[in-house]
């Protein structure tokens, strides 16, 4: 069963530019689907209201922390443009989704969350059978490809900037083994107060300031309303999800991916050296699209997010 109402109250993607050039004008529902412990909110967009024929299904995961309309949305839409049904979600505890402890990153729910989208996609009628697909967007590239790895209906995989990290990317990234312990022990303590109080211990996901955010920079994408910093977004981070975070191994997950999977990333973005990696390890059909841009720019930049949304269209369009 699902719920869905035509016009989405979504971000304003009109900043895109050169991207709504394209092909055909989509329409986008609002969409309500079953999740583990609540309801999931989404945003279908299909690319003509009148089209009889059904169309091969795109789910889309947005990076850690983020709510549909940070990212998400942007390339479900140039998906439809493209003539892809695409989905794109609210995890459990994000946005307008149910579900708590809120803004809590955990891999494994996430997940299950994508696999309760394939499920709310295979009952639409818009959907052709048997055509999955699935984009993962930095982080979400780590849980679309953990989806990818243990579901036979996922048949093609494209990943865009794809954060994909191991023990060793994490060491490096967050100060060596002792950066992982002390987060581990904040995490431990952190869900010792929940279990006790019920209350969720937050840091920023973005600072400039707090040393303790999850990303401690000024990050121009998620502290400029215009781009990333839109008021669906709490900017918070649960601290007893560290612990999940720092044990999921992406990297591992390759040689248990059949589908034809397509990565488009740059050497200036988020740890390209466990992209590559993640390749190498691939068991399935594999290609690699490197160009340019920072980590940021193909979260809502037009030259990027135009390369990599036609890429992956033309990787699906080949593969389901």
């Amino acid at each position: 069963m699902f719920e869905r109402a035509v016009g989405c109250q979504r971000g304003d993607l009109s900043r895109s530019g050169p991207l709504r050039r394209s092909f055909v004008v989509p329409v986008c529902e609002q969409v309500g689907f079953a999740g583990e412990t609540g309801k999931l909110a989404g945003h279908l967009f299909l690319p003509d209201a009148d089209e009889a024929a059904p169309v091969a299904a795109v789910v889309v995961a947005g990076t850690w922390t983020s709510v549909k309309e940070q990212m998400a949305d942007r390339y479900a839409e140039e998906l439809a443009r493209r003539g892809f049904a695409a989905l794109s979600f609210d995890f459990t505890g994000y946005g307008e989704s149910d579900g708590v402890p809120r803004d809590y990153e955990s891999p494994a729910l996430k997940v299950r969350d994508l696999r309760a989208a394939a499920d709310f996609l295979a009952t639409h009628p818009a959907v052709g059978e048997g055509e999955l697909g699935v984009l993962g967007v930095c982080a979400g590239a780590m849980y679309a490809s953990a989806f990818a790895a243990e579901e036979s209906r996922v048949r093609s995989l494209a990943l865009v900037a794809p954060w994909l990290h191991d023990r060793r990317i994490c060491e490096e990234n967050y100060g060596g083994p002792e950066g992982i312990e002390a987060k581990k022990a904040a995490a431990a303590a952190a869900r010792r107060r929940y279990e006790v109080s019920g209350e969720v211990v937050y840091v920023p996901v973005v600072s400039g300031s707090d040393p303790d955010a999850a990303m401690p920079f000024a990050i121009d994408f998620y502290l400029t309303p215009e781009r990333g910093g839109i008021p669906q977004w709490p900017n918070r981070y649960a601290v007893m999800a560290w612990s999940e975070w720092l044990d999921f191994d992406a990297v591992a997950i390759a040689p248990r991916v059949t589908a034809p999977t397509l990565l488009v990333h740059s050497e200036d973005a988020a740890i390209p050296d466990g992209a590559r990696r993640f390749h190498a390890g691939l068991a399935g059909p594999r290609a690699f699209l490197w160009t340019e841009g920072d980590q940021f720019d193909f979260y809502d930049q037009p030259r990027q997010v135009g390369l990599a949304a036609g890429a992956a269209a033309e990787h699906f369009a080949r593969t389901l």
